[in-house]
């Protein structure tokens, strides 16, 4: 049985990590974004599902009911993120990493 502790640790990673990757995600998608995304030569389609999958995993991550399902959403989105920037030989993915551990983190922690 997890802890009261625990518990309310991983309630507030939830809203953390909810609420600061909804931001961005948003910012990700605006037309205004596209010009700081062209250096990684990343498709505008690919840019789009990336950050409605962000967006969308979200917003079930801060629904009591769903956050489960939504860390799981984000950890693929971070996941292929993550190969993505590999692939194109960025290697400065270390707040990728802790996106998805955090994500991992609350699918596992409150299941």
């Amino acid at each position: 049985m997890i802890s009261l502790k625990a518990k309310c640790g991983l309630t507030v990673l939830q809203w953390a990590l909810g609420i600061v990757i909804l931001i961005q995600a948003i910012l990700f998608v605006l037309p205004g974004a596209a010009h700081s995304f062209s250096a990684t030569h990343m498709s505008g389609l690919v840019r789009m599902l990336l950050g409605i999958g962000e967006i969308f995993g979200c917003i079930l991550l801060l629904i009591p009911r769903t956050a489960i399902r939504g860390a799981w959403l984000l950890l693929a989105v971070f996941v292929f993120a993550i190969l993505l920037h590999l692939l194109q030989g960025m290697y400065g993915i270390g707040n990728l990493v802790i996106y998805a551990a955090a994500a991992f983190a609350i699918a596992t922690g409150k299941g």
